[in-house]
């Protein structure tokens, strides 16, 4: 395919993506009929409670599942022109790591912890990128300078239980931009930080994918953080997406009561010391009994009869690019306070 054929195509496509997990007590429907975009250079916030089904999402992306038949899968992700699913493992292999690399909630689940910073930095450089020894070493303390670590040769000597976990994740993602991947995955990636060092790293995030040009797929819980570092936003529940649009679209018009709640439920900067968060009440459903009808319909304040019994597709009105999966949508108006 022509490269200005290849540009003009988004950088990801997901369709109608299945994700379901065969456990002893059924069937899980982790990730349920889900389909985005991500076009080059943009960033998509994939947003929602813990157990929405978003780092399964990811996983499933980049092909880190078990492969021992447990895990059930179907639907496309087209990645360059190419579909995922149906490449051999040799060739996922070298697309994982080189093309799409992944930053993790805690950087310690993919740094060896017996093995110097320099070492595993080095070791992606020469096996990926065939760098002789010297020549990695240099590029790896650029790409540690490169994420605001300090005296950079000699943070290589050190082993990554020696750093904070701030410095832990900025390596975490010299070691991901290693290879100048075209898209980066970025799962929770501030969750066990202090909030200021939450703003450092993604502000180190949306530097280097301004740098690179790169695409970003950002994982998260926290709608707040989803305002400020994102341009568009899919709202998963319960293995679906619930809300799909431009991110500040989002934040002015939400349309699905899912959404508002999660926005409701996020701290304002106006709030008084001590405020007390608005929490959405129950839990979200079992995954392993997933509930007719709409999937958030025993916790929406707005519920009637006909979500308890009809799955809603999602659909628009006015804004074709903005997508809800609701029969009885929120008027289109800002709710609350926003997210700030």
């Amino acid at each position: 395919m022509p490269d200005s054929q290849m540009s003009e195509q988004p950088l990801l496509e997901v369709n109608n993506l299945y994700t379901h997990f065969d456990t002893p007590r059924g069937v899980a429907h982790a990730v349920d009929g889900v389909s985005f975009t991500l076009d080059r250079g943009k960033t998509l916030g994939i947003v929602g409670e813990s157990g929405s089904g978003k780092s399964v999402l990811s996983r499933t992306i980049i092909d880190i599942l078990a492969k021992d038949g447990s895990v059930l899968h179907d639907g496309e992700i087209i990645f360059e022109g190419r579909d995922l699913r149906s490449l051999p493992e040799k060739e996922m292999r070298e697309i994982r790591g080189r093309e799409i690399a992944m930053v993790f909630q805690d950087p310690m689940s993919s740094l060896n912890p017996v093995k110097k910073i320099g070492k595993q930095i080095t070791e992606v450089l020469v096996k990926r990128l065939g760098m002789n020894k010297n020549a990695a070493n240099l590029r790896a303390a650029e790409l540690i300078d490169s994420v605001g670590i300090p005296d950079a040769e000699q943070q290589l000597t050190r082993f990554p239980m020696h750093l904070s976990g701030g410095m832990r994740q900025r390596v975490a993602i010299a070691i991901a931009m290693a290879c100048e991947p075209k898209l980066l995955i970025a799962d929770e990636p501030t969750t066990a930080l202090d909030v200021t060092i939450q703003a450092q790293i993604l502000d180190l995030l949306r530097e280097q994918q301004r740098k690179r040009n790169m695409s970003v797929m950002l994982i998260t819980h926290n709608l707040g953080i989803v305002s400020g570092y994102t341009d568009d936003v899919a709202v998963m529940y319960a293995g679906k997406i619930a809300e799909r649009c431009s991110t500040d679209e989002l934040i002015a018009h939400p349309r699905m009561p899912y959404t508002e709640a999660l926005m409701n439920s996020a701290p304002q900067l106006s709030d008084p010391p001590h405020t007390r968060l608005q929490a959405i009440p129950g839990l979200p459903p079992n995954l392993l009994n997933v509930p007719d009808g709409c999937r958030f319909h025993a916790r929406c304040p707005y519920v009637q009869d006909d979500c308890k019994t009809d799955l809603p597709g999602l659909t628009s009105d006015d804004n074709p690019d903005h997508t809800f999966a609701c029969w009885h949508p929120l008027q289109n108006k800002a709710v609350g306070g926003g997210v700030q």
